[in-house]
C-alpha cells in the first residue's frame, strides 16, 4: 500500500537512510522506493542532514533538460549508525576498567572522554555557526548541547529555571552501559559542560530505565 504524501515518521526516515547506505540517490528515487512525496522526503532528509547521516553528494543531470537533480548519500556516520555492536563493547570495556581503576581514576578517564567529545562537538558548532561557543548566549549554548544529545539518541528538551536551564531526556542513549557503570554519566556532564561553557550537574535518574538529566547554570551564578 502507498503511504500518505504526508508520511513523516520514523520508519518512512529509516528506510531512506537504508536505501541511502545502499547507494546514491536522487529526491524522486527515494519518494518512489518509499511511497511518499517529493517535499516529504525533502524533510526526511533535512533532517538526516542537520544530524549529520546523509550529505547531498553530487548533482547528476538525467537527460538533456531541466535543472540536475541532487543526489545524496549516507555519511560515515549515518552508514555506522546502524551497527548494535558499539553499546555491548563499550559495556564490556567500562566493566573491565571499573575492575583496574579505582574511582577517582576512573571518574578521571571519563572526563577526559567527556571534554573529548565536547571539543569535537563545539568545533563543528562553530563551522557552522560561525562564533566561539563562548561567544553565544547561555540559552542558545544550552539548544546546541540539547541537539548533540538529540543526535546520539537522547530525546531531550530544554526547562528554564530562576538559575539557568535544566536539560531532560525521556531516554539515555547508552542505558546498558550506565547500568553497569554509572559513573559514565559525568562523561555526558562534562560533554554538555563543555559546549555551554557553563557549570553543569548531572541529575540522572538510575531508575528501571536510566534518564538523563543536567542542570545547567553560568559559570558566575552562585550555588
Amino acid at each position: 500500500m502507498t503511504k500518505s504524501s504526508s508520511g513523516l515518521d520514523g520508519s518512512s526516515r529509516a528506510q531512506i537512510l537504508s536505501l541511502l547506505r545502499r547507494g546514491e540517490r536522487s529526491v524522486d528515487e527515494l519518494a518512489a522506493a518509499v511511497g511518499v512525496s517529493d517535499n516529504a522526503v525533502r524533510l526526511h532528509l533535512a533532517t538526516l542532514e542537520r544530524d549529520g547521516l546523509v550529505h547531498a553528494a553530487r548533482l547528476r543531470r538525467e537527460g538533456q533538460v531541466g535543472k540536475p537533480a541532487t543526489v545524496y548519500a549516507a555519511t560515515r556516520d549515518g552508514g555506522d549508525a546502524h551497527s548494535k555492536a558499539y553499546e555491548p563493547v563499550l559495556t564490556s570495556l567500562l566493566v573491565t576498567l571499573a575492575g583496574r581503576l579505582d574511582e577517582r581514576e576512573l571518574g578521571d578517564l571519563l572526563r577526559d572522554v567527556g571534554r573529548q567529545l565536547a571539543s569535537s562537538a563545539s568545533v563543528r558548532a562553530r563551522g557552522e555557526s560561525g562564533a566561539r561557543s563562548d561567544d553565544r548566549d547561555l540559552e542558545t549554548r544550552v539548544a546546541e548541547a540539547m541537539r548533540v544529545l538529540r543526535a546520539i539518541g537522547g530525546d531531550a528538551e530544554v526547562e528554564k529555571t530562576d538559575t539557568g536551564f535544566v536539560i531532560r531526556a525521556f531516554a539515555c542513549p547508552l542505558s546498558r552501559s550506565v547500568d553497569a557503570c554509572p559513573p559514565l554519566c559525568v562523561a555526558f556532564e562534562e560533554l554538555v559542560a563543555g559546549i555551554t561553557a557553563a557549570k553543569v550537574k548531572e541529575r540522572c535518574d538510575h531508575a528501571d530505565r536510566p534518564r538523563c538529566t543536567f542542570a545547567v547554570t553560568p559559570r558566575s551564578a552562585r550555588r
